[in-house]
Formats: structure tokens, sequence, C-alpha cells
């Protein structure tokens, strides 16, 4: 069973692959450069650039090539020329099947079944008859010099015979030309002669000219030197006379500008010395108005300086006089409540040990009340006391405070007018002196008491006799 299985699977592939190989040989193609003519059952039919299947039996074909053609045309024979000359002319001609199918079905008809070479010898008896014809219409001289033209004339009358056959002239060119009279060698000779001639004459021709020119140029030469030396003479005896005067006219503009420069130099300096003298009265006067506005400035400082160290004496020296004056007045009050009361409490104690001591005890208080009472009127006084001193010995400070701002003034410029009393280092010291005699009249201003007055209580207290080391009565 097994054996009939691989015997039916390899006759299976056997005809698996006769079916194939059929096929194969049945599928032809047709290449760019090809054409395949197919022809049979169905009629001619023309495969260009791809496949078809041929039926065996039924259909064949043939290739016919696309490729271009080129070949020699030279015929053997003679051709005459319009002038009844005899050259021989070789050409190459390129000529392929067209790619229409109408034209290659055309030329399958002529040449499909014929080998190139028969195929391009027919090509070429067409050819030749053209060319034979085309010469036969032209001289030697136009087919020499005019090959271009020769081969538009044979692609054009070729054109009408190749297309019966399906084909065309891509192009054709004159190889070469010649003949056996010797015509076309001898052609450009007399233009050899006569150029040869002409080339002579002129040759001939311009050395005469050449000569006369240089016999010309030779005599003009010799009269142009000698014109030349007479000239150069005339022209270095006017060029000496005018270097002469003009060394002249210089030595006169020498002296002329000479004399106007000093005269310009004598008028520049006095009128700088004069410019000199404006400008330094000009300066002068702005720095003496520079001074006045840095004095005025400095005035201003100072004054400022002033009224802020009257605002701080306010604050602190007058308020402290004040402030101490307060303490003074209430230790006074406080020791006189203080005395009060222990003399108080001493005459209670007494009156209750006894009536005996209670009349000693309070003579003993009276005695101590009047002491305490003389003693406040004596603090009373000696509070003004205090503020006088008080007074005097911050006078200095006071002083000090208000010259303060000349200690911040750099430096200090005095200008002196001619008088003496107006300016000079012992006006800023009459300054500061008035300064501090304003105190006083300040310290009245801004307290309200009579500096005169207080020195007069001093003066008083001081008079008073003193009884056993106490302030005495007025």
């Amino acid at each position: 069973m097994t054996n009939e299985i691989v015997l039916i699977v390899g006759l299976g592939i056997l005809a698996l692959i006769l079916i194939l190989g059929l096929l194969a040989k049945m599928y032809r193609k047709a290449g760019p450069n090809e054409a395949l003519i197919v022809y049979g059952f169905r009629g001619p039919r023309v495969i260009k650039g791809h496949g078809t299947v041929i039926f065996p039996m039924v259909e064949s074909c043939r290739d016919l090539s696309l490729e271009l053609m080129s070949f020699d045309v030279a015929p053997q024979q003679d051709l005459y020329t319009k002038q009844g000359v005899a050259v021989t002319v070789e050409a190459v001609a390129q000529i392929k099947v067209r790619s229409d199918q109408a034209s290659i079905l055309t030329a399958a008809e002529q040449f499909l079944t014929k080998p190139p070479q028969q195929r391009e010898a027919l090509i070429r008896l067409v050819m030749e008859g053209h060319l034979r014809g085309i010469i036969g219409q032209l001289t030697v001289e136009q087919i020499v010099k005019e090959p271009e033209m020769v081969g538009d004339r044979m692609r054009a009358t070729c054109s009408d015979d190749v297309s019966k056959m399906g084909l065309e002239v891509i192009s054709f060119t004159i190889k070469e030309v010649r003949d056996k009279n010797e015509y076309i060698s001898n052609m450009g000779r007399p233009d050899v002669a006569r150029i040869k001639r002409d080339a002579e004459m002129a040759t001939a021709e311009a050395e005469r000219d050449t000569a006369i020119l240089r016999a010309t140029a030779l005599r003009e030469s010799a009269v142009a030197k000698a014109l030349a030396d007479q000239e150069r003479v005339i022209a270095e005896t006017a060029s000496q006379t005018r270097q002469a005067e003009a060394q002249r006219d210089l030595e006169i503009k020498k002296a002329e500008y000479s004399e106007q420069s000093r005269r310009q130099q004598a008028t520049a300096d006095k009128a700088y010395e004069l410019q000199t003298n404006v400008m330094l009265q000009q300066v002068t006067a702005e720095q003496v108005k520079v001074q006045q506005v840095e004095k005025e400035g400095q005035i201003k400082v100072q004054e400022a300086e002033i009224l802020r160290h009257e605002k701080e004496l306010i604050a602190t020296v007058l308020k402290g006089a004040e402030i101490e004056r307060q303490r003074i007045e209430n230790l006074a009050n406080a020791e006189k409540s203080r005395l009060t009361t222990e003399a108080e409490g001493r005459a209670s104690a007494i009156r209750a040990q006894g009536e005996a001591e209670a009349s000693i005890i309070f003579q003993k208080g009276e005695a101590e009340a009047k002491a305490m009472s003389v003693k406040a009127e004596a603090y009373q006084e000696w509070n003004q006391a205090a503020v006088v001193d008080k007074l005097l010995t911050n006078m200095a400070d006071v002083v000090r405070a208000m010259a303060e701002p000349l200690s911040k003034v750099d430096h200090i410029t005095i200008v002196s007018t001619g008088n003496d009393d107006a300016a000079g280092a012992h006006k800023i010291t009459g300054d500061m002196t008035r300064i501090a005699a304003q105190v006083p009249a300040l310290f009245e201003a801004l307290s309200g008491m009579d500096i005169k007055q207080l020195m007069s209580n001093v003066k008083a207290i001081k008079s008073r006799p003193e009884t056993d080391g106490k302030p005495g009565e007025k």
C-alpha cells in the first residue's frame, strides 16, 4: 500500500513538472530592444517589452530586432557631379525600425525572414541610389565644403522610401570625398596662388611703405631735433630769466611778509597782554563772587547750627535747671513735713508721760519748727542761686556748642577791600563774642527769668549774717 502511494505521488510530481515545463516553453518574452511577431489562429500580433503565451501547433512567433543599424554607404561606381566630375563618396548611415506597431508589422513583412547582412544590403542599395541622385545635382565644391547639406538632403530624400519599409533614418554623414583626376586637390590651387601672390604683393608694398615711412621719420626726426634744440635754448634762456625775476619777486615778497609778520606779532602781543589783563580782572572778580557766596553759605550754616544749639539748650540746660529747682522744693517740703510729723509725735509722747515734760517738749518742737522754716526759706532762696550757678557753669558748653559749626569748615578765605574794620581774623572772634553775649538774652526769652534779678538775689543771700552756722533772717 505504501509503495502504491509513493508511486502515485511520484507520478503526480512528474506530471506537474512536465506541465510546468510545457507552460514555460509556451511563454515567450520580448525585450525593449526587440519585437516579438506572433502569428497563427489569432492573427498577427506585435509583442514589445512584455510576454505572451504561444500555443503550440496553432501559433508561431519570430523575433525582429529594433536596435540601431549602422553601415557604410560607399557605391563601387564613380558618382558624377553636376560638373561631370567623377567622384567617390563614402558615407555612414544609421537606420532603425520605427517603434509604432504599424511600422513594426511593415518591417516584419519586408525583413522578418532575412538575416541582418541581407537586410543591410537591401537598405544600402536604396541609400546608394538616392546618394547618386543627390551628387548629380551638386558641384564638387558644394559636396566638399557643405557635407552637412548633403546629409540633410539624404535624410529628406530617403525618408519616404525607408518609411515604406517601416524604417527611419537617424543620421547620414559624409566620411570622405575623392576623385581620380585630382580635381579636389587642384581645386584650391588658384586660391592658394592668388593668396600667395597677394601675400607677396602685400609684403613688397609693406616693405616699400616701411622704407618710405622710415626715411620720412628720419627726416622729420632730424628737423624736429633741430627745432627742439632751438626751442630748448630759447626755453632755457626764458627759464633763467623767469627764475631771476621769480627770485627777485620772492625776495621782495619775503621782505614784505617779514614786515607784516613783525607788525602782526607786535599787534598780537599787545592784544594778548590786554586780553590777559582783562581775563585776570574777570578771574579776580569771579573769585570775589565765589568767596562771597562761600561766606554767605558759611553764615547760613552757622545760623542753622546756632538755632539747633539754642533748641538743645532749651531742651537740656534750662530744662535741667527747672527739674533741679523742683527737686530742691520737693526735698524742702518733704523735710518740713517730716520735722512737723516728728514734732507732733514727740509732743504726743511728752503729753502721755506727764504735764511737766509737755511744756519742755512743746518749746523744743516750736524751736525746731522755727528752725525748719528758716531752713526751708533758705532752700527756697538757694534754688535761684543754683539756677544761676548752673547757667554760669554751662555757659562754656553753650558757647562751645554754638561755635561748633566752625569746626566743620575746611578753610576760610578772607577778602579785604581796604577797610581794616570790615575784614580780618579778629572779625571772626568778634562775631563769636557777640554770639556768646546773646546767651543771657536767650535765657531770659526762653525762661522768663531776669538774670540781673537772679544775681541780686544771690548777692543778698551771701550778705546775710550767719548765727551758729545757720542763715539768719532778713
